[in-house]
C-alpha cells in the first residue's frame, strides 16, 4: 500500500452508470481507496483494472467502508438496494436524483437504521467530473457533521456545496436551477423556430441569443430583492401593463412565422392572469408577481 492511501480517506460507491463510474475514476485518481457495487456486476471490471474492490453484493460493499455514497438510477433504486442491509454507524451520502419529499424520507429511514445521512443534488455531467475549470458542483443537506466530516473527500469530483440541514434543500435547489434551465432551453427552442427556413443562419442568431440572454440574467436578482422587499413597483423600467401589451407582437410574430406558441404562451399568460386581476394595482408592476400566480397552493 503507498504512502497516499495510507492518507485518503477510504469509501464504497454503489452505481456505476455514467456518472457513477465517472465520480469512481476521479477518487480512484485522487488516490482515495475505493469498493464499488454495481447491478450489473461487468460494468465494475474496468475500475477493478484501476485499482477498486469490486464487492459482490451491497452487504459486502456497505461493510467495506464507514462512507457508502449512493449514485443509484431513483430513490426506489436506494430502498431496494439496501434491503436488510445492516446501515449502523455508516454515512450515507446519496447522490441519486430525487425529490425533496425523498430526500426527508430518505434521511429519517437512515436514521431509524442507526446511519447518517446526506441527499445531495448533481449540478453537473458526467463530463465535468473531475474537472474543476467545467464548473460542476454538487449540492448537499442533511447531516453538517458527515458533511464537514467528509467534505475533502466529497470535494474530489466536483464542488461541494452545503445548502441546510433539511434533508429536503439540496433536491430543492438541484430542481430549482434545472427549471430554470429548462425554461432556458424553451426560449431558445422558440427563438431558433422563429427563423427556420429565413435567410438567418442559426450560427448567427446563436451569439446574438448568448449576449442578449446574459444581459437579462440580472432578472434574478431583481426577483430575489423584490420577494423579499414585497416592493414590486419601485424602480420599474418595463411595466407589466407594457409587458402584457407588447406581448401581442410574439403572439402574431410566431403565426406569422407558422411557429406553435406553447413553449412561451404559459408565461404570456400568467402575465395576462396578473393584469387582467387589478390592472390599477399590478399595471405598474414589473412581471416578478407572476410568481405568486404559480403557487396555486396560496391561490
Amino acid at each position: 500500500m503507498t504512502d497516499t492511501h495510507l492518507t485518503k480517506r477510504p469509501l464504497t460507491l454503489l452505481g456505476l452508470g455514467d456518472m457513477g463510474t465517472a465520480l469512481a475514476r476521479t477518487w480512484l485518481a485522487a488516490g482515495h481507496p475505493l469498493t464499488v457495487w454495481n447491478r450489473t456486476a461487468a460494468k465494475a471490471r474496468p475500475l477493478e483494472a484501476e485499482g477498486a474492490a469490486v464487492a459482490a453484493t451491497v452487504a459486502e460493499a456497505v461493510a467495506a467502508n464507514g462512507l457508502v455514497v449512493l449514485c443509484l438510477l431513483d430513490d426506489a433504486s436506494v430502498g431496494s438496494a439496501l434491503e436488510g442491509v445492516d446501515l449502523t454507524g455508516k454515512d450515507l451520502v446519496n447522490l441519486t436524483t430525487g425529490t425533496p419529499a425523498e430526500g426527508r424520507a430518505r434521511a429519517a429511514w437512515a436514521q431509524e437504521r442507526g446511519a447518517r445521512f446526506v441527499d445531495a443534488g448533481i449540478m453537473a455531467t458526467p463530463d465535468m467530473i473531475g474537472v474543476p475549470e467545467a464548473g460542476g458542483y454538487v449540492f448537499h443537506s442533511g447531516s453538517r457533521a458527515l458533511f464537514e466530516t467528509h467534505r475533502e473527500v466529497l470535494e474530489v469530483p466536483a464542488g461541494a456545496r452545503f445548502v441546510g440541514e433539511d434533508p429536503g434543500h439540496a433536491a430543492l435547489h438541484d430542481v430549482a436551477l434545472l427549471s430554470a434551465m429548462y425554461g432556458l432551453f424553451a426560449g431558445i427552442s422558440h427563438a431558433y423556430a422563429l427563423i427556420e427556413g429565413e435567410d438567418i443562419a442559426p450560427k448567427d442568431l446563436s451569439p446574438l441569443l448568448s449576449e442578449w440572454l446574459g444581459a437579462m440574467g440580472f432578472f434574478a436578482g431583481i426577483a430575489a430583492e423584490r420577494l423579499t422587499s414585497r416592493d414590486l413597483t419601485t424602480g420599474v423600467v418595463s411595466s407589466l401593463a407594457m409587458q402584457v401589451a407588447g406581448s401581442g407582437t410574439l403572439v402574431r410574430t410566431a403565426a406569422e412565422q407558422g411557429v406553435s406558441t406553447e413553449l412561451i404562451s404559459p408565461y404570456l399568460d400568467l402575465m395576462r392572469e396578473r393584469l387582467e386581476a387589478d390592472p390599477a394595482r399590478h399595471g405598474g408592476e414589473d412581471t416578478v408577481g407572476v410568481i405568486g400566480l404559480l403557487r396555486r397552493d396560496a391561490a
